[in-house]
């Protein structure tokens, strides 16, 4: 019962059933989130997993991966994103009732009521400080610090991961360029969250917590920061093990398991498989179906969704806003569409141009 038990999990966290499974998860909490912001879920979340981790904690693979120096923070850091979420997601709804009541939210009321910086919120810090520096030091006693042997260019570890904070866009060197996951997508997601005061003028939700009051924007960050930025850290660290090959938690992280490179581009599927003939030399050419199709999706989509879905966010935000907010969004639906390719159909570039660098 527990090997099977076990298989079923390492199954489940195939790359595709993963990313496709925490996206259903996430869109079902917040579509019935009346129904998993009440507190029983979190005990329930917090029950089961001291269950799962109890009775895992004896597999001999799963202990080495969780018991590693530098993974003990993250799971920290996990069970505090769980909780905090669910709290944000619990006074948004709150706050949605009383509002649909005519009642000030929650924050509102809070705000009436006022403290002494010294010495209410002082002593609280200082109580906080002493706290946390008693519990580091004990950690440093009895968890040893990660340290390795000096670097050495004839022996490198594998596999190399950059630090949690760095996995979700090391993940996404997979999938895209370098100079697109390093530096394009980083850019991006820096001018995105300095135009969010310029492209988002919507009032409501200044002070508290709401989600019906800016029902997009509140997805839309649960689904960036959740989705495609948590479990991306999920996923480099406990799923991804030698020669950046995928891993089930309880699966043994053998370094010579190989997983054979078969993707190809787009342009091989066009030529090759579908018309039976070589790939054309002028780069161009060759390039022709990956270029249209990356033209239509950045070029032509935005102007067919303001005349149809989006008709009266256009008219709310203007032609310029409109579209440096479809654009922003767009680069960020490329990245789930080339991860699906990838798993899915085996796809590596859009378009491939080493030529000239130039690889989408």
């Amino acid at each position: 019962m527990g090997e099977t038990l076990k298989n079923a999990i390492d199954w489940l966290f195939e790359p595709t059933r993963y990313f496709l499974g925490s996206a259903a998860l996430l869109g079902a909490i917040l579509y019935f989130r009346k129904f998993f912001s009440k507190t029983i879920w979190m005990w329930l979340f917090f029950v089961l997993g001291t269950i799962f981790f109890v009775w895992a904690f004896e597999d001999p693979d799963f202990n080495k991966i969780i018991t590693k120096p530098d993974n003990v923070p993250i799971l920290i850091l996990l069970a505090g994103v769980v909780y905090f979420s669910w709290l944000a997601l619990r006074q948004a709804v709150i706050n949605d009732e009383r509002i649909k009541r005519g009642e000030p939210p929650v924050e509102g009321e809070e705000g009436k009521k006022k403290v002494f910086t010294w010495p209410d919120l002082v002593y609280t810090e200082f109580i906080c400080i002493i706290l946390f520096t008693a519990l580091l030091v004990i950690w440093s006693i009895e968890i040893p610090a990660p340290i390795e042997e000096p670097a050495a260019t004839a022996r490198t570890p594998n596999p190399s991961k950059a630090p949690w904070y760095f996995l979700g866009l090391q993940e996404l060197l997979v999938y895209f360029d370098p100079w697109i996951a390093g530096v394009l997508l980083p850019g991006f997601i820096i001018v995105g969250l300095c135009a969010i005061p310029y492209l988002d003028t919507n009032p409501k939700g200044n002070g508290y917590y709401t989600f019906e009051g800016r029902p997009f924007a509140v997805a839309f960050f649960w689904i960036g920061f959740i989705l495609f930025w948590v479990s991306f850290v999920i996923l480099g660290t406990f799923l991804r093990g030698p020669n950046w090959s995928f891993f089930g938690p309880f699966e043994y992280w053998d370094v010579h398991k190989l997983e054979p490179l078969v993707n190809v581009d787009l342009a091989t599927y066009f030529w090759v498989d579908l018309l039976s003939q070589p790939r054309p030399d002028n780069p161009l050419i060759r390039e022709a179906p990956g270029i249209a199709l990356l033209a239509g999706y950045f070029f032509v989509l935005p102007p067919l969704l303001a005349k149809t879905i989006l008709k009266q966010q256009m008219k709310d935000m203007g032609f310029l806003r409109y579209n440096v907010y479809m654009h922003l969004f767009l680069w960020f639906g490329l990245i789930p569409i080339k991860m699906l390719a990838r798993w899915v159909f085996d796809l590596k570039y859009i378009v491939g141009i080493p030529e000239w660098f130039f690889n989408v």
